[in-house]
């Protein structure tokens, strides 16, 4: 699995660049996403009964309705994450705003980082480039 992580300051264009990115990518392989957050919190919806098994302390869960599954894991390492998405087979992980992680990365602005494979990229450079990021081994 390839890691493709764009990172880049606040409004700096990542996650309209990931949402062009996606689609592509999607013709070519199969696609999963990692966004992180920051310092915004997502709430879980108060009541609703996965909510209520996660307060319970549950490690992992999951809700499925007819449309989609819904999973939340307890704690955030990132490379629980990757490991998972890896085990499932998916051929790239695109990664938005991981600075501090040392994946090979797409830089959006003014922003120095190791590691960094383009410099904003159009999105027919950074698909071009997509097998010139790291290839994600899990580690557990």
């Amino acid at each position: 699995m390839r890691v493709i992580n764009i990172i880049g300051h606040s409004n700096s264009g990542k996650t309209t660049l990931v949402t062009k990115l996606v689609p592509l990518l999607v013709d070519v392989g199969t696609v999963c996403t990692i966004k992180h957050m920051g310092h915004h919190i997502w709430e879980l919806p108060p009541g609703k009964d996965t909510t209520v098994h996660f307060e319970a302390g549950a490690s992992c869960g999951a809700g499925i309705d007819a449309e989609k599954t819904v999973l939340t894991l307890r704690g955030t390492d990132v490379y629980l994450v990757l490991d998972f998405y890896a085990w499932m087979g998916y051929d790239y992980a695109v990664v938005e705003g991981f600075k501090e992680e040392g994946f090979s990365c797409a830089v959006l602005g003014d922003l120095s980082a190791e590691n960094c494979i383009l410099t904003d990229p159009t999105l027919e450079e950074l698909f071009a480039a997509r097998d010139l990021f790291d290839e994600y081994v899990p580690k557990r």
